[in-house]
């Protein structure tokens, strides 16, 4: 699977940005989808998962009610549509794809097969 994350950039605090991740080189219906995001001088963190399947999802407590993740079958995406954006989100993100993975190994970078390249969020104050 390749993926390429796109759609970050420099927002306000307040404002609203979409990540988008194009996946290409497999059946997706099997796979679990999560961004994550690392800071500088932080370890990479887990954001936010969808199952392909089934569509359930799963978010970090911070970012409950904030950012939505979500995906589209026909053109093989995952977005991650971010609002009321705080300075502490700024990192950069990445999405992540696992073919096998239990529930509680979600949030687990190295639970993830696949990663995209990236893309810087900044978030001023």
């Amino acid at each position: 699977v390749q993926l390429q994350a796109c759609g970050g950039g420099l927002v306000q605090a307040g404002g609203s940005l979409r990540l988008s991740c194009a996946a290409s080189g497999r059946t997706l219906s099997r796979y679990v989808m999560g961004w994550f995001r690392q800071a500088p001088g932080k370890e990479r963190e887990f954001v936010a998962a969808v199952r392909w399947s089934s569509g359930i999802t799963l978010y970090t407590d911070s970012v409950k009610g904030r950012f939505t993740i979500s995906r589209d079958n026909t053109k093989n995406m995952v977005y991650l549509q971010m609002n009321s954006l705080k300075p502490e989100d700024t990192a950069v993100y990445y999405c992540a794809a696992s073919q096998r993975i239990i529930t509680s190994m979600i949030r687990v970078p190295s639970s993830y097969d696949y990663w995209g390249q990236g893309t810087q969020v900044t978030v001023s104050s």
